[in-house]
């Protein structure tokens, strides 16, 4: 395909018409005429050799070409975007620009928190915007990756791609407050024995991943979409749930539950924020990838509130990482 023959005006307008299945729409959306519309819909007939849109009773369906296209025409769009507004200079005080980040709610709860709260300081113009990731992230990592400037995921779910390393932090089991079976331990045992909340995602499940290694497979009752359902999902049951200690000290505060350490050696979590090589030389994903590495610096270097007021001191493990004290937060 020689891209030099092609109107790219075209990547629009297929996008349009893909979207809004209607011709006048698609045209008030990227500001051409019906006419124009229509005749941008001819060309990409010919092109393409399909008719995209077919006509039903009032409406339009897209053809099974239409329907792959829809979503590759919308990356293309991002895509193309993203090329065009990168810069060679970037004042972060004086700039006004949208940086979108793909995070689970524990990325977006503890480093995102923390990186809006730098930003809001120092860029007051820039915007974040924090997105779930789909599951097609593991699959397409690279067309994901090109559309955004950054997917916060810790190690061990995608891999060859650049990133910037955050922070580490562990986990933790829940329980109940009130749980009749579970004093001041687990055992591994009652972690084969009772039923579970897990946090569930079709190419990340890391309490069944850390279970598995070690011969476990968990009753799961429970699966949620966000770590931060798992308090309220454990809360008066007999439930188990694995949380990671920093999304813990700010999502259960209020719920009736208690942390322990877990009876295993639960392989850490080390959150990076990885990106496109795309983005290598863009003057203004250089400062963020430095402010991103900055702020990440920052809490791996900070210690822990333990719940009861700013600045205590709390217990510290053989690994130099702050405890958690145990029982209700």
């Amino acid at each position: 395909m020689n891209l030099s023959r092609l109107d790219l005006n075209l990547v629009l307008a297929l996008r349009a018409l893909l979207e809004e299945r209607n011709v006048t729409r698609a045209g008030e959306r990227i500001g051409l005429s019906q006419p124009a519309m229509s005749a941008a819909l001819s060309r990409l007939r010919r092109h393409f050799d399909d008719e995209l849109l077919a006509r039903t009773g009032n409406s339009y369906e897209l053809t099974p070409l239409g329907t792959a296209l829809r979503d590759r025409s919308a990356t293309a769009c991002d895509l193309l975007e993203r090329v065009f507004s990168s810069q060679a200079d970037f004042d972060p005080a004086a700039e006004t620009r949208e940086f979108t980040l793909l995070a689970s709610d524990y990325g977006a709860a503890v480093f995102g928190a923390a990186l809006a709260r730098a930003l809001h300081q120092e860029a007051p113009g820039i915007r974040l915007t924090f997105q779930h990731p789909a599951p097609s992230v593991v699959e397409n990592t690279a067309a994901v990756l090109s559309t955004v400037d950054g997917l916060l995921m810790p190690h061990g779910v995608i891999d060859g791609f650049p990133a910037v390393e955050l922070h580490q932090d562990r986990w933790l089991c829940m329980v109940a407050d009130d749980h009749p079976e579970i004093g001041d331990e687990l055992t591994l045992d009652q972690l084969a024995r009772l039923p579970w909340a897990v946090y569930q995602r079709p190419y990340d499940a890391p309490a069944a991943r850390q279970l598995s290694m070690i011969g476990i497979s968990p009753q799961v009752e429970v699966s949620v979409q966000t770590f931060q359902l798992l308090p309220p999902m454990v809360e008066g049951t007999r439930r188990v749930a694995m949380i990671q200690e920093r999304l813990a000290r700010k999502a259960v505060r209020s719920a009736a539950v208690r942390v322990l350490p877990c009876p295993f050696e639960a392989v850490p979590v080390r959150e990076a924020m990885w990106w496109h090589p795309m983005h290598a030389q863009d003057a203004g994903h250089i400062w963020l990838r430095q402010k991103a590495a900055e702020v990440g610096a920052t809490l791996a270097g900070n210690g822990h509130s333990n719940g009861k007021g700013p600045g205590k001191a709390v217990p510290v493990d053989q690994s130099g990482e702050p405890g958690l004290p145990q029982g209700r937060l």
